[in-house]
């Protein structure tokens, strides 16, 4: 069994021990040879599966292929350096292509790298104000809605080149871009389809059941992943056919993307390491300059906010995912760090905005990568794919790519789970996900989180008002230390006294008479009470007051009555008493208490004697 990091509590860790939080713990517990050679194999793994993703995630936020590369080396390398989770790969992800496709097309590969340059300075800021535990907020649904929705827009996406479509230009919004596609069916290739198809195919054969599995794939083939078996296969055959069938043309990687390499036109992806440039000398909209201004910048920072925000909380998700597999424990203030500085670097390197990638984390686990130094590894192995085997890639057909990223929006949709939470969760929950959703499909995420986050609280703000309650109760007698006095009432608080239900629980009060001379208010219930509450509670002890009325607060929380000192409610006589519990209130009233009588229990040669019994509760034996 793995050993498990615990993070110091938060006020106790100095800034400078959260950088490299996870990959300082595991060279502290020993880090063996048997070890890295697990890491090594894992990495390379781990490596060889994102190069597609990498590749095919960057062209479908209309970048060329190889800043997805770029993105996966730098941004990969650093954040296992200095994150806070063990076997975390950070990469592109399929999230943020709906974020990044319409800030692509505005601005261009310039826009798009000082995006990810301020999204990670934001990150970097979380982190340093040790806010990770914030993400742990975002209620599910919202999580699921727009992960969803994200995922039918991406599946939308690639129905261009799964079908080879010809549109000149894809529009931003949904039903625009689906009218474009409707209208391009007739320039639809039959070629671009089949090989769409055999690449889906190939990619769905790991699911077969395990009895077919058997027969269709041979038993050396097996642990080897999909998607290294599917693209290879689908690039070979496609070569082959373009060679030996008249008519047959697919679009190819190096057919579509060209990059000068000291004045020469390289197709594909150049075979070269991501070299160091400033983001805002990069391409602008359209192939032209990218004109840096304080107006762009403005115009950025609602994006690069929404990238950074769903980068934190893919990320997080992602490192509780690892977290299950491997039974260990992220720090996620320093896995924001990590995360942070990994996308402050990589624009420098023309990498594009990056996070925690789940299925590429959970291979890596699943290959027997145990430390972050098995994620340095994956991006060393994705350096090396790029400096010996780019050539290579120019013939990966680009309807390939488009069937993996079908299956990966698939993956991410859940859609199984989505339907189970449609039918099992309370309707609130099941609203607030359908809204999410279909924001995010219609619109974009960041109306859709926000909207979703909103309504989301709203509604659980309407639940805890619902759970708080205060109300007149009739005592029983013989649950008092003594007889209820004539003239006294009992008020029974019971949860959070805050803004949504200080009205609520107080509003009780209305009901009591003129006969009234005093209030006992128990409070042993009220865990917290926030400003509104307090506000409420001092018009609630100033009306009762105002007619002669003593108020007695019994049982105050440590924050309730921390809250009310600093109010100045304090003890007033004739006014207000406060009372640990119900034996001091009625002495505050100078009420008679029920005699107690004493009496001694024989437990071996100890006796011990019950002198007193708190309201509500019965004499117990105590046993030696």
């Amino acid at each position: 069994m793995a050993r498990t990091y615990e993070p110091d509590p938060i006020d106790g860790v100095p800034l400078s021990r959260l950088p490299a939080a996870a990959l300082r713990a595991v060279l502290k517990e020993g880090y063996t040879r048997a070890q890295f050679k697990k890491d090594a194999m894992a990495g390379f793994v781990v490596g060889v599966v994102a190069l597609p993703l990498a590749m095919a995630l960057s062209i479908a936020v209309g970048a060329p292929p190889q800043q997805g590369i770029y993105t996966a080396i730098v941004a990969g390398f650093i954040a296992a350096v200095l994150g806070g989770s063990r076997v975390q790969v950070v990469g592109p992800t399929a999230a943020f292509i709906v974020l990044l496709a319409p800030i692509q097309a505005r601005y261009g590969l310039g826009g798009l790298l000082l995006t990810g340059l301020m999204s990670g300075a934001i990150l970097l800021a979380l982190g340093l104000l040790r806010l990770g535990s914030l993400i742990e907020f975002i209620p599910h649904p919202v999580t699921t809605g727009f992960t969803a929705g994200i995922a039918v827009v991406i599946g939308a996406l690639q129905l261009k080149d799964v079908l080879g479509l010809r549109i000149e230009h894809m529009p931003e919004h949904f039903a625009e871009r689906m009218v474009a596609i409707g209208r391009a069916l007739p320039t639809a290739s039959v070629w671009e389809a089949l090989v769409a198809a055999l690449t889906l195919a190939i990619l769905l054969v790991p699911r077969l059941p395990k009895r077919l599995l058997i027969k269709v794939l041979p038993k050396y083939l097996r642990p080897v992943p999909a998607p290294l078996i599917a693209l290879p296969f689908a690039a070979l055959a496609a070569f082959l056919l373009m060679k030996l069938a008249p008519g047959f043309h697919v679009e190819t990687i190096g057919s579509r993307f060209h990059t000068l390499v000291n004045g020469v036109s390289v197709p594909g992806v150049p075979q070269a390491p991501p070299w160091p440039i400033l983001p805002w000398n990069q391409a602008g909209p359209g192939g032209g300059d990218f004109e840096l201004s304080f107006g762009v910048v403005r115009a950025l920072l609602p994006g690069a906010f929404a990238v950074a925000m769903l980068g934190a909380i893919e990320s997080l998700l992602s490192a509780v995912v690892a977290d299950g597999m491997a039974r260990t424990k992220h720090d996620p203030d320093a896995e924001l760090i990590g995360l942070g500085v990994a996308n402050l670097v990589a624009p420098f390197f023309g990498g594009i905005p990056a996070t925690g990638a789940i299925a590429r984390t959970a291979t890596n686990f699943r290959s027997g990568g145990r430390s972050p130094i098995a994620s340095m590894i994956h991006a060393l192995t994705l350096l090396l794919i790029v400096l010996l085997l780019a050539p290579l890639i120019a013939f990966v057909p680009m309807a390939s790519l488009a069937a993996l990223l079908l299956l990966v929006a698939w993956n991410m949709s859940e859609a199984e789970h989505f339907v189970h939470t449609v039918k099992v969760a309370p309707r609130s929950d099941v609203a607030v996900l359908l809204t999410c959703f279909f924001l995010t499909v219609v619109f974009d995420m960041v109306i859709a989180v926000s909207v979703g986050v909103v309504f989301a609280s709203l509604l659980f703000m309407r639940r805890m008002a619902h759970t708080t309650q205060g109300d007149l109760v009739e005592a029983d007698p013989g649950a008092l230390p003594g007889p209820l006095p004539a003239g006294v009432v009992i008020y029974d608080i019971s949860g959070p006294l805050f803004f949504g239900a200080a009205e609520r629980a107080m509003g009780a009060l209305r009901a009591i008479d003129s006969a009234t001379r005093a209030v006992i208010f128990r409070l042993e219930r009220v865990p917290n009470i926030d400003a509104t509450g307090l506000v409420a509670f001092e018009s609630a002890i100033s009306e009762l007051n105002r007619h002669h009325i003593k108020a007695i607060l019994v049982g105050l929380q440590p924050q309730a009555a921390r809250l009310m000192v600093r109010a100045g409610i304090v003890a007033d006589p004739g006014r207000v008493a406060i009372c640990a519990d119900m034996v001091e209130a009625f002495k505050a009233l100078g009420a008679p208490l029920r005699e107690t009588r004493l009496r001694p229990l024989r437990t071996g040669r100890i006796q011990i004697h019950i002198q007193a019994r708190k309201l509500g509760s019965k004499p117990r034996r105590h046993t030696g």
